[in-house]
C-alpha cells in the first residue's frame, strides 16, 4: 500500500495504523521435535530457520510503522496474550474512559468476549482497513440470549460444556448474530471457562459469544496482574454506565431476538468429530458411534470401510520394537494452545490424569506423537509449581513450543514407520486434540479421523491408544500389578482439580511472564532489519513477494463489474471451509506450488508450509483449493485438488485450469452449498480466488468473515433463494453463467435480487450479499484496499 501511494504521487507515510495495533507472531511453530526435553528450543530453532525472511519482514514493520507492538515468536498465542495482558476492558486515554473493543485477524479473537471486551475476528483485508481508520460496517445483528443455570457435575469439564454449547448454537442458527450469556449459572463459571466458550464462536458461527463483566471478571483481572487501581477504575466506570452485572442485585430479564437455555448439570462428557467441531459425541456413545462411522458412506460421519476390513490389524516395527495399528488407532495426541490452555482447570486436570496413570504403571505407546503447546508461558509455571509437568513428561507430553501447532496443521511429520503403516494399509488413523477445529485434511494428511476433546481426555485417549473404546466398560490398560485399569481409576475429581488450581496458579506468574513479553528472545533480537519506510523487495525471494493487487491502479474507480459467460471453476456441496479454499498445512510434492518452488531451486525438505510462505502470492495462488480432501462435484466423487477444464474436458490442477481460463480472457465462478467459507478467518481464502480470476461465488449461505473477505477482494457474493441450490435447479456446473449488474454502483442496493442466466436456458434469482452501502463503495473501487488508498489521497487534496 505504501508503494502504491508512492506510485500515485502521494505521501507513503500516510499508510500507518491510526489505532493501537498488537501483532502476536504465533502460527509458525511446528511440532518437528516431540517427546524431548529440548523440544521447545529445537522447534524454535527450526521455526527461525524456516521463517527467517518473514520474521525479518515483520520486524522491519515494527520499526517502519508507529503505534504498533510486535510480540515475538515463542511468547504464546494471541488470544491468551490478549486475555492475560493486552485486553484493557476499559480504555483510559488521557483521562477519557470508554469500553475496550478489539478487531482481530484470527477468527478466535472472540475469546476476549469472555473478559467482557467486545471483539471479533475479521480477515486481514478488513483489519488493514480498520487500522487505517475505516469504519466496520455490518447489518445490525440479532442478539441471542443464552441463559445458564445450575453447575457442572463432577468429572465434567469446560470443554464438554463448550462442545455442547457449540452444537446447540449451530443447530439454532447464529451466523452473523451476537450471543450473550446470562443467568445465575454464570456465577459458577470461571473466567477461563467463559473464555473457552467465547473462543469457539466461529465454530458455532456467531460474530461473538459475550460474557458481561461481573465479580468473576474483576477477580481474574487481579489474578493476571492488573493493578488494583486499574480494576477499581474498570468497576467504577462500568457500574456508573449500568454495564456491570451484580448477582446480589435483582436481575432484570433482558429482551433478546431469540432465546436458548442450558442447565449446566445436564452437560455430559463428550468429544466432537470425526470431521467437524459441531458433531458432538457423548463419551459413553463413542465406541458405537465409531463403528457406525466405519459403516456409513463417506461423509461428515462416515468412512465406508467394508465389514471384512474393519478389524484389520497392521503390525510393524517402530525403532526396533513391535508396534501395531488398526482403524481408530490414535497416532497424534495433542494438547494445543487455542481453546483450552488458557484454562488451568483442564490443564491441571490433564496433569492429574498423567500422574494417576504413572502411579498405576500405565504409559502411552511410544509411536503415538504426543505434544503439549501452551498458549502462554504462565501454563509452564503453574504445571511446574504443581509438580504435574514431570508426569506429563513421563507420558510423552513434553512442552514443544508456545503457539498454534497441531490445530492449524503444524503437527509435523509422523515417524516414517507409522506413516508407511497408515498409507500402505489404508488405515483410518485418529488424532485427538484439545483444539477447536478438526476439518478434513487440517490436522495431518494421514489422520482421517480427528476428535476435539478436553486436555485430560486427550491424555486418556493417548493412554488407551484408540478411539474404539467404551471408557465405561473396557479397561484403558493393564497396571504394574497385572490388574485392569479403568477410566474411573485415572480421572480426577473436581475437588482435586480445584485444590491444584488454588495452590498453583498465582498472580506473580502472570507478572513475571509479561514483564519480559516484548523483550523477545536472542534469535529475534539478532534478526537484521532493513532500514527505510518503503520495503525493498527481493525479486528472488520465495517467501516475500510484492503482490499484484495495486499493479495497474489509477485514481479512477473501475466501477462495478458483472459476470459474462463465466465457466464454473469448481462446484461444491455443504460445509466447504476456509481450510479447503485457502492454502494450509504442508506443500504436497506434486502440487503446482511445489513445481514453482522446485523451478526456483528449493528442494522438498525446504518447501515448508503454506502458512510460512503466506507472504508470497505466487505460492499461495497455486495453493488455493489445493486441499487433498476437497470434494469437487465436477470430478464425480473423486477427492482432491483438481477440476475439469470445461471447454476441453481435461482434468487439471485447479491453478492450471484457472490460468488457462484467464489466458483466454474467460470469467470464472464458484458454485457451493450451505456454510461456504466456515472456519478460520483466512483472507487468503478470498485473495487466492481473486488471483485465480474468480469473479463471483454463488452459494446457499456464506459464513460472515468469508463473505466480507470476498467483498474486500472485489468478488461478488451471491446466495440462492431459500429452498434452492445447484441441485434443485438442475445445474451441472458445465453451463456458462451471466450476471448483469448496473454499470453505476448507485443503481445497486444492499441485499438486492439479480437474475443469473445460463447458456442452457436456465435462469434463477439470487440475492447479492453486499450487505451495506460501505461494501458497495468497496465494490465500486475494485476492493477495500484500493478504496482506502484513493480515500487517503483525496483527503489530502
Amino acid at each position: 500500500m505504501r508503494d502504491a501511494m508512492n506510485k500515485l504521487g502521494s505521501d507513503s507515510n500516510k499508510i500507518n495504523p491510526l489505532v493501537p495495533v498488537d501483532l502476536v507472531i504465533d502460527h509458525s511453530v511446528q511440532v518437528d521435535v516431540a517427546r524431548s526435553e529440548n523440544a521447545v528450543q529445537a522447534n524454535m530453532d527450526l521455526e527461525f530457520q524456516r521463517n527467517n525472511e518473514r520474521f525479518a519482514f515483520l520486524k522491519w514493520g515494527s520499526t517502519a510503522f508507529h503505534n504498533m507492538l510486535v510480540v515475538p515468536p515463542g511468547s504464546g498465542i494471541v488470544h491468551q496474550v490478549n486475555l492475560e495482558y493486552l485486553g484493557r476492558v476499559v480504555f483510559n486515554t488521557n483521562g477519557i474512559l470508554y469500553p475496550d473493543s478489539v478487531v482481530g485477524t484470527d477468527s478466535h479473537t472472540t475469546m476476549v468476549d469472555g473478559l467482557g471486551v467486545a471483539g471479533w475476528g475479521v480477515g486481514g483485508i478488513e483489519a488493514e482497513a480498520a487500522m487505517l481508520g475505516q469504519p466496520m460496517s455490518m447489518v445490525l445483528p440479532g442478539v441471542v440470549g443464552f441463559k445458564l443455570s445450575g453447575k457442572l457435575r463432577n468429572g465434567v469439564t469446560a470443554t464438554d460444556l463448550v462442545l455442547t454449547v457449540t452444537q446447540m448454537l449451530r443447530k439454532h442458527g447464529v451466523v452473523g448474530k451476537f450471543v450473550e450469556f446470562y443467568g445465575e449459572g454464570m456465577s459458577k463459571l470461571s473466567l477461563a471457562d467463559r473464555a473457552t466458550i467465547a473462543n469457539m464462536s466461529p465454530e458455532y458461527g456467531a460474530t461473538m459469544g459475550f460474557f458481561p463483566v461481573d465479580h468473576v471478571t474483576l477477580q481474574y483481572l487481579k489474578l493476571t496482574g492488573r493493578s488494583d487501581e486499574t480494576v477499581a477504575m474498570i468497576e467504577g466506570y462500568l457500574r456508573a454506565n449500568k454495564m456491570f452485572v451484580d448477582y446480589n442485585e435483582p436481575q432484570q430479564e433482558r429482551v433478546y431476538t431469540s432465546y436458548l437455555q442450558l442447565d449446566l448439570a445436564d452437560v455430559e462428557p463428550c468429544v466432537s468429530g470425526p470431521k467437524r467441531p459441531h458433531d458432538r459425541v457423548l463419551l459413553k456413545d463413542m465406541k458405537a458411534d465409531w463403528h457406525s462411522c466405519l459403516n456409513n458412506k463417506v461423509g461428515f460421519k462416515g468412512f465406508a470401510v467394508p465389514k471384512e476390513e474393519q478389524n484389520k490389524l497392521v503390525k510393524f516395527s517402530f525403532h526396533g520394537q513391535p508396534a501395531e495399528l488398526k482403524h481408530g488407532s490414535v497416532v497424534i495426541a495433542a494438547i494445543t494452545s487455542c481453546t483450552n490452555t488458557s484454562n488451568p482447570t483442564v490443564m491441571l486436570g490433564a496433569g492429574l490424569v498423567a500422574k494417576k496413570a504413572c502411579e498405576l504403571g500405565l504409559e502411552v505407546k511410544p509411536w503415538i506423537k504426543t505434544s503439549l503447546a501452551p498458549g502462554s508461558g504462565v501454563v509452564t509455571k503453574y504445571l511446574l509449581q504443581s509438580g504435574l509437568q514431570k508426569y506429563l513428561n513421563q507420558q510423552g507430553f513434553q512442552i514443544v513450543g508456545y503457539g498454534c501447532t497441531t490445530c492449524i496443521g503444524n503437527s509435523g511429520d509422523l515417524d516414517e514407520s507409522v506413516a508407511s503403516a497408515i498409507s500402505g494399509n489404508d488405515i483410518i488413523a485418529a488424532a485427538v486434540l484439545s483444539g477447536n477445529r478438526n476439518f478434513e485434511g487440517r490436522v495431518h494428511p494421514l489422520t482421517r479421523a480427528n476428535y476435539l476433546a478436553s486436555p485430560p481426555l486427550v491424555v486418556a485417549y493417548a493412554l488407551a491408544g484408540t478411539v474404539d473404546i467404551d471408557f465405561e466398560k473396557e479397561p484403558i490398560g493393564t497396571g504394574e500389578d497385572g490388574k485392569n485399569v479403568y477410566f474411573k481409576d485415572i480421572w480426577p475429581s473436581n475437588e482435586e482439580i480445584a485444590e491444584a488450581v488454588q495452590s498453583s496458579v498465582l498472580p506473580d506468574m502472570f507478572k513475571r511472564t509479561y514483564e519480559a513479553i516484548s523483550k523477545g528472545n536472542p534469535m529475534w533480537n539478532q534478526l537484521p532489519v532493513p532500514a527505510g519506510s518503503l520495503y525493498s523487495w527481493d525479486p528472488k525471494s520465495t517467501y516475500i513477494h510484492e503482490p499484484p493487487y495495486f499493479k495497474d491502479m489509477t485514481m479512477n474507480p473501475p466501477g462495478p463489474h458483472g459476470v459474462k459467460d463465466a465457466y464454473c471453476l469448481l462446484s461444491f456441496g455443504d460445509s466447504i471451509t476456509t481450510d479447503h479454499i485457502s492454502p494450509a498445512g504442508s506443500i504436497h510434492k506434486d502440487s503446482p506450488a511445489a513445481k514453482y518452488l522446485r523451478e526456483r531451486g528449493v528442494g522438498p525438505k525446504d518447501f515448508n508450509s503454506y502458512g510460512s510462505r503466506r507472504g508470497n502470492d505466487e505460492v499461495m495462488a497455486r495453493g488455493t483449493f489445493a486441499n487433498i480432501r476437497i470434494v469437487n462435484k465436477l470430478l464425480n466423487g473423486e477427492v482432491g485438488p483438481k477440476t475439469i477444464h470445461i471447454p476441453t474436458g481435461e482434468k487439471l490442477y485447479v491453478f492450471d485450469a484457472a490460468m488457462r481460463y484467464k489466458a483466454a480472457g474467460q470469467d470464472t465462478i464458484v458454485l457451493a452449498g450451505a456454510e461456504y467459507g466456515s472456519g478460520s478467518s483466512r483472507d487468503w481464502a478470498a485473495k487466492g480466488p481473486m488471483l485465480l480470476g474468480v469473479k463471483a461465488v454463488i452459494a446457499k449461505s456464506i459464513e460472515r468473515i468469508h463473505r466480507s473477505n470476498l467483498v474486500g477482494m472485489g468478488i461478488i457474493p451471491l446466495c440462492f433463494k431459500p429452498g434452492e441450490d445447484a441441485d434443485t435447479l438442475g445445474l451441472t456446473g458445465h453451463e456458462r453463467y451471466t450476471i448483469d449488474l448496473p454499470s453505476k454502483v448507485c443503481e445497486i442496493k444492499p441485499g438486492q435480487d439479480f437474475t443469473v442466466r445460463t447458456n442452457s436456458g436456465k435462469s434463477f434469482t439470487c440475492t447479492v450479499r453486499f450487505d451495506t452501502e460501505v461494501e458497495l463503495a468497496y465494490f465500486d473501487h475494485g476492493g477495500i484496499l484500493p478504496y482506502v488508498i484513493r480515500s487517503l489521497i483525496n483527503d489530502n487534496k
